[in-house]
């Protein structure tokens, strides 16, 4: 119960699925944990459940697109526990669009909150993370970085960029005491998931060689020990996450 025993971390889009689920394994190993979100109302769910379970939490109002808003949540998250010690960057969306169909609106929306949120959030907390030193950045990919799915053109774009900008961060603050990973989900039993259907659940679970789809705690545990002491020897990489999916043929 004490894997994060000491640890400060500030996760954004951490008012349901995949952040909500970090936020809470983080407090189960005694984390001190700032939920960072746009949405205070869906948050709240999330901040009764760790503190009813004696965890340590706040919350924090997040426009991952605004660099100011960053700079407060990080401000914010040291005024209320005394530093920084662990980033995870989870906003994102998922639109889907062919190439000859994506508008350039809604291209320039899709960088903006996948991608720019990755890189303004690393930006803002740079300076408490070096100074906490031992600190930890976990950044949310997708499967999509590593397999050609036709319709995702933009969403890709992004998750593949993430992935390459936690290679360039890594590097940058290998010498700070700062280990920068990235998580790569398969399919994951989240509210986006919730509006397939179930002709194409079906067909996921079938390309899935553990046969299921993956759950939020399932990447709450990875990015758990990245960003845990257990990790102290790893920076710059991808943990798939996604029940062999990459690795079939």
């Amino acid at each position: 119960m004490d894997r994060m025993k000491g640890k400060i971390a500030l996760i954004s889009g951490s008012a349901t699925g995949l952040g909500a689920a970090q936020a809470i394994r983080f407090a189960q190993e005694g984390a001190q944990v700032m939920i960072a979100d746009i949405d205070a109302d869906l948050a709240k769910e999330t901040v009764s459940e760790i503190e009813n379970a004696g965890g340590s939490v706040a919350f924090v109002r997040l426009d991952a697109t605004d660099a100011a808003s960053w700079q407060a949540a990080v401000a914010a998250t040291v005024d209320r526990f005394g530093g920084l010690t662990t980033l995870c960057n989870n906003v994102g969306v998922t639109p889907l669009s062919s190439i000859e169909a994506q508008s350039i609106d809604g291209w320039n929306k899709v960088i903006a909150i996948n991608q720019t949120s990755v890189f303004l959030g690393m930006q803002a907390a740079r300076g408490p993370l070096i100074a906490a030193g031992n600190s930890a950045v976990v950044n949310i990919g997708s499967l999509t970085a590593l397999r050609g799915m036709p319709g995702t053109l933009g969403y890709t774009a992004t998750k593949g960029a993430i992935s390459a900008m936690t290679r360039v961060a890594a590097m940058e603050w290998v010498g700070d005491g700062v280990r920068v990973n990235t998580i790569i989900p398969g399919p994951m039993r989240t509210r986006t998931q919730a509006g397939i259907t179930e002709e194409q659940e079906r067909l996921q679970r079938a390309r899935i060689p553990m046969g299921d789809l993956g759950l939020p705690v399932d990447i709450a545990n990875g990015a758990l020990f990245l960003a845990s002491d257990e990790a102290r020897y790893i920076t710059g990489t991808e943990l798939v996450i996604d029940g062999g999916w990459a690795a079939s043929a």
